[in-house]
């Protein structure tokens, strides 16, 4: 998607969730030069392994279920509702812990 999209609707995130049985999915919400907006969607037992982004601030926002979200060396339960801020540099990840899926809106500046 384009910078010079014009969103005149509301959007639903939940529902443009991509599930993966082998990993992780990824979907993309918006994308221009200077931000990126998508969602990580996983099944129980999956993860997005420790990483950083160099540059890059990076907020999650859980949309649906329940995960450890892994921020530095502090492993953090993160719940709907709940949100966590990833600042350029900062290690990070996460994994579903649970039995049910877990939806997390991710947004990046400036976009990779």
């Amino acid at each position: 998607m384009s910078a010079d999209t014009n969103y005149t609707d509301a959007i639903n995130p939940e529902s443009m969730a991509t599930f993966n049985p082998e990993k992780m999915g990824k979907s993309t919400i918006f994308k221009s030069e200077r931000i990126l907006v998508g969602l990580n969607a996983f099944e129980p037992g999956q993860a997005h392994q420790l990483h950083t982004h160099e540059g890059m601030d990076k907020v999650y926002h859980v949309l649906k279920g329940k995960g450890l979200f892994i921020l530095e060396d502090r492993e953090i339960e993160m719940e709907a509702g709940l949100m966590l801020v990833a600042p350029d540099g900062v290690p990070h990840g996460i994994r579903n812990h649970s039995n049910d899926q877990l939806i997390v809106l991710a947004v990046l500046a400036p976009a990779p």
